[in-house]
């Protein structure tokens, strides 16, 4: 176990009050900021786009974990650089030319990182592993926030910590989907890095607080 970090999903705040929120993120613990552009094509589901990344960016004193839930990423790899994304994370579903895909990302002063949908298995990443700096593991279907945490999701960290050692890669490992202080403790023992909490963090009575929970 490597580190204990925190990105909450900005697609859970409060879109009528967004600098509130991202304010609150800045005086919190957590680490990045994670926003999920969504296509409606590649997920049921629409979300927002480079307008919104940049209004955050304006006001975000964290990095912006942007995930592109989208199809043909690789078209908008410098459009996302110029709106202020510190990491961007494309599918691997969606990239027909990955190691490209990901170069690009790289090339572009980015830290470029791969998704795996819940069926989707690790070791598919095994050629490409040492070139990425994050996987993210989806623990429940991509589309919609507040879906119930998929139990197979702690072996899956397991078999990526497993081949990331084996690889000797310095790819972080970030989950997404039903995160909360429930099972928090167990996603980092698997092996997990960075945990994504979008409604369980906004939803709550004190988001700074719960921040801090998913940090231990």
């Amino acid at each position: 176990m490597m580190n204990k970090m925190v990105a909450p999903s900005l697609l859970s705040a409060d879109f009528a009050n967004l600098s509130k929120d991202i304010e609150m993120i800045n005086e919190s613990d957590a680490d990045w900021f994670h926003l999920d552009i969504m296509d409606g094509v590649f997920v049921p589901n629409i979300s927002f786009g480079i307008p919104v990344v940049e209004a955050v960016n304006k006001l975000a004193k964290k990095p912006l974990d942007v995930h592109l839930m989208i199809i043909q990423p690789e078209k908008y790899i410098n459009t996302f650089k110029a709106a202020g994304a510190d990491l961007l994370n494309v599918h691997y579903e969606a990239c027909t030319h990955l190691h490209r895909t990901i170069e690009e990302i790289q090339n572009a002063g980015m830290k470029a990182g791969v998704t795996l949908n819940p069926h989707t298995p690790v070791n598919l990443l095994e050629d490409i592993i040492d070139l990425l700096d994050l996987v993210l593991i989806m623990s429940v279907n991509p589309g919609f926030g507040g879906q119930s945490f998929i139990e197979n999701t702690y072996s899956k960290i397991e078999k990526l910590r497993n081949l990331i050692e084996k690889k000797n890669s310095k790819a972080l490992i970030e989950v997404d989907g039903g995160v909360s202080t429930a099972n928090s403790a167990q996603l980092y023992q698997a092996g997990a890095d960075v945990l994504v909490s979008g409604s369980f963090i906004f939803k709550s009575d004190n988001p700074k607080n719960t921040i801090a929970q998913l940090k231990k």
